[in-house]
């Protein structure tokens, strides 16, 4: 039975809005592509041209939020505790209570270094809804250098890592000293797809957008977790750490309200490393559902244009709609060429992620995934992290009481 002559012309419109739309999403995405890697291009070449290292560098106060133990957190503390840095540094760690397990650890590297001023603070106070912050705003008055340097406790350095960001500090314009990061899975452990997912995302997707927001808005407005090198004088003008005890995004907050207050925020070329868990496939969509969501409450109108910058789902879609036409063929060809170079570029060769190699295979996927991450985002503002959920509004957190839980916990949960 034939089916009637209006039926078949609607379908065929659909079909061809779709390869139309589709193919034009997938170009937009590749000409995203080019201009990541033009950004990365600029990146260098300024980063060339700056003093890699300081002459007489300041002196440096390391503070680190602690909550629980995790593999690889002794080896990480220990990178910041053997730096070649010829000025005086410290490092402060701060935990909730004393009674926390990672205290042991912290007091075993003390011990381990004790030419080194290492000092574990308890910050019982509950200040805002992000923990994190509400502790490193209790231990900042422990600390006594010119400089102060707020990490998560995760993060492993090279040994010249304080000489290299420390250098940009030579113009008395700069304000904050951030850099770049890759993922780092169990050493031993055979790495889980979640975790392979979230390195790649890191060193692909994340250092792209960093780049490119660098380049489109002519310097870098915010800051990222994996390093904010700070001076007092800045983070006084900025408003100090206790305006950020509520808030989501915290290290792109400081940075942004350092920029506003007259400093430059300035990216560094020396990368550092973050350990990713052995993610199960939902722990992976979580943490990255938070992240864009997050991402979506403080850069709102760039957060819409992501839709733009994946051209491999829009490739896959224009190859269906179109029943496998050669142009569609080729447009997938050179969508992955472009996500391709983007990852060795970016990935493998400027941040250093040397498991990009091996898991480019796994690039289809994980764009496919963050374009269903782009769309689910916008199906609700709240996150879960550690076991919490929050509700976001206007860039801030509010718990979401427990159905189950009776009396509400004292200290909020750290948001990193």
């Amino acid at each position: 039975m034939q089916k009637p002559a209006g039926t078949l012309d609607t379908v065929q419109v659909l079909a061809a809005s779709t390869v139309l739309l589709s193919a034009l999403f997938a170009v937009a995405g590749i000409l995203f592509c080019a201009l990541a890697m033009w950004s990365a291009r600029a990146f260098l070449r300024a980063s060339r041209r700056s003093p890699s290292e300081h002459p007489a560098p300041p002196s440096i106060s390391i503070l680190k939020p602690v909550k629980g133990i995790d593999d690889g957190l002794r080896a990480a503390l220990r990178t910041h505790c053997t730096q070649d840095y010829p000025a005086a540094i410290e490092l402060l760690f701060a935990v909730h209570s004393l009674e926390d397990p990672a205290v042991p650890t912290l007091r075993a590297l003390a011990a381990e270094f004790p030419a080194l001023r290492i000092e574990v603070v308890a910050t019982p106070l509950v200040l805002g809804t992000n923990g994190k912050m509400s502790n490193l705003a209790q231990l900042l008055p422990h600390a006594r250098h010119e400089l102060i340097l707020i990490s998560d406790a995760d993060i492993a350095v090279g040994p010249r890592y304080l000489r290299r960001i420390a250098a940009p500090f030579l113009e008395p314009t700069t304000g904050l000293v951030t850099a770049l990061y890759r993922g780092r899975t169990h050493p031993v452990e055979r790495p889980t797809l979640g975790s392979r997912l979230e390195a790649l995302s890191i060193a692909t997707d994340f250092a792209a957008g960093v780049l490119t927001a660098r380049f489109t808005d002519r310097g870098l407005h915010f800051g990222l977790g994996s390093t904010l090198l700070v001076s007092r004088r800045a983070l006084a003008a900025a408003g100090g750490l206790e305006v950020l005890c509520s808030v989501l995004a915290d290290d792109h907050d400081l940075g942004a309200h350092v920029s506003r207050a007259g400093f430059r925020v300035i990216l560094s070329p020396e990368p550092v490393s973050t350990a990713v868990p052995a993610y199960s496939f939902r722990d992976f969509w979580l943490h990255q559902l938070r992240w864009a969501r997050t991402v979506r409450a403080v850069r709102a109108w760039s957060y819409g244009g992501l839709v733009f910058t994946h051209p491999v789902p829009w490739a896959l879609l224009c190859l269906v709609a179109s029943g496998g036409s050669l142009f569609s063929v080729l447009l997938l060809v050179l969508a992955l060429l472009a996500r391709m170079a983007v990852a060795l570029l970016i990935g493998y060769s400027l941040v250093g992620d040397r498991a990009v190699l091996r898991d480019l295979v796994l690039l289809p996927l994980r764009d496919c995934l963050a374009l269903a991450l782009w769309a689910w985002s916008f199906a609700g503002n709240t996150v879960e992290w550690r076991g919490e959920r929050f509700r976001i509004e206007a860039g801030k957190l509010l718990r979401i009481p427990s159905r189950h839980a009776g009396k509400q916990p004292t200290a909020p949960t750290a948001i990193q």
